[in-house]
């Protein structure tokens, strides 16, 4: 059994190390994204202005007057001194050839007091990387490598590493045990010190795969920092594996198999099928309609949040409503904002996704990311993620080497057999 482990181990390491240093490097940078982003472009994300800001829906109708092909997708309703406001944007459909326009650009940057635009970027654009699109580009090879759109299917990316994060999740539970102390029969011909070794309690056997010996051979050492890490980070490796697959295989295979075997509450988007990217729905109520209704629903429900953004979601014909402090959109503890959905169509209210609220099923729909991302436990699970991920790419090197080393000893070995053959064949 061991023997099957071992290689199934390996071949499952070796198909995924390459995919895994990627999505842990990456991952551990990501993991501050708000803040780099920031720090290499504030001429995007912070002003000099101070004063009273504009209306936001007032920018945002400044915005798509600008330029008609875009429409506003993303609307930030809560203004901070010294902060730009980031607009969402994506393109509408050019009439004269049904398809989308192309304006190279999906975020808008706007001072909130001058209504001066600031900047505008492509987020998440796989080609050029630039300074002011890094983060981002990093952000989308994390969990889909740029794989382009395909055969009309922009999904390749997530289908892949949804794929590799499934292989992970089972080889997590494979490499521990092939930590386990080895279990051997009673042998009359072993030496007496195997021996000895061999009856000691089971802890004191497998306690050394806990810790690097650093006066080994550098083989050994890279060894014991394969076994050891992965042992010591076992937990969060698991979950980081786990998570990774429901996060990306989330409509394909995660929800319809939560749904099966527990009592999930679906969301809007998870009763419909997206639209064609090239026919997207255009809403026939506006934001401030929606927004309006919102602030009312959230007002008879005694939230004491504030509105602090607003989305469309022209795949499906949805608008959501976020409630949140300024500043808590993003690395705050919990599993996010309460959100409230509309019908771009009527305005009719359609469902809601209130934090910590519904069945069992429901919270742990809502961890996912929150738990994947390390933000349920605020500034501590971003710093243990940001960790782990960089120890999922030193896990990736060291297995690969383990297998490298291996590999050229059995070569020698295979190399050596027909020597020693020759040699008992000779006269003597």
């Amino acid at each position: 059994m061991r023997s099957i482990f071992s290689l199934l181990h390996r071949w499952a390491g070796l198909t995924i190390a390459g995919f895994l240093f990627v999505s842990g490097a990456t991952g551990a940078i990501i993991s501050w994204d708000h803040e780099l982003d920031d720090l290499l472009n504030r001429h995007l994300t912070h002003t000099d202005s101070r004063g009273e800001p504009n209306a936001s829906l007032q920018l945002a109708r400044a915005i798509e007057a600008r330029d008609p092909r875009v429409r506003v997708t993303h609307l930030p309703l809560t203004a901070e001194p010294g902060k730009a406001l980031a607009f969402g944007v994506q393109p509408r459909v050019d009439t004269t050839t049904s398809r989308l326009f192309e304006p190279g650009y999906n975020q808008v940057f706007v001072d909130p007091v001058t209504g001066a635009v600031l900047g505008q970027r492509e987020w998440g654009a796989p080609w050029p990387v630039t300074r002011e699109n890094l983060v981002s580009f990093l952000y989308v090879l994390h969990y889909s490598l740029h794989i382009p759109e395909m055969w009309g299917i922009d999904r390749w990316g997530l289908w892949l590493l949804g794929g590799v994060a499934i292989l992970w999740t089972l080889d997590c539970f494979v490499g521990f045990y092939l930590t386990l102390p080895m279990r051997r029969p009673p042998s009359p011909n072993r030496p007496p010190a195997v021996a000895r070794q061999l009856t000691r309690g089971w802890w004191s056997r497998w306690k050394p795969a806990w810790k690097i010996k650093t006066t080994g051979s550098a083989y050994r050492i890279n060894l014991d920092i394969h076994r050891a890490f992965g042992l010591w980070a076992w937990i969060m490796l698991f979950v980081l594996a786990f998570t990774a697959f429901s996060l990306n295989l989330y409509r394909d295979v995660f929800f319809p198999l939560m749904s099966a075997v527990s009592e999930v509450t679906p969301t809007p988007f998870d009763k419909l099928t997206p639209a064609n990217r090239h026919s997207p729905i255009t809403p026939k109520v506006g934001y401030e309609q929606i927004i309006d209704r919102a602030r009312h629903e959230a007002k008879s429900r005694g939230w004491s949040e504030p509105a602090g953004s607003a989305f469309y979601a022209p795949a499906f014909g949805i608008y959501g409503v976020r409630f949140f402090h300024p500043g808590d959109d993003h690395g705050a503890a919990g599993v996010g904002p309460a959100i409230l959905y509309y019908d771009g169509q009527d305005g009719r209210y359609l469902g809601d996704r209130v934090p910590w609220n519904g069945t069992a099923a429901d919270i742990f729909l809502q961890a996912q990311f929150p738990v994947h991302s390390g933000r349920i436990l605020g500034l501590p699970g971003r710093i243990l993620v940001s960790i782990i991920g960089f120890l999922t790419a030193t896990l990736s090197v060291t297995g690969v080497v383990i297998w490298w080393r291996k590999r050229g000893a059995r070569a020698w070995r295979r190399a050596a057999r027909p020597i020693a053959g020759t040699a008992s064949l000779a006269p003597r």
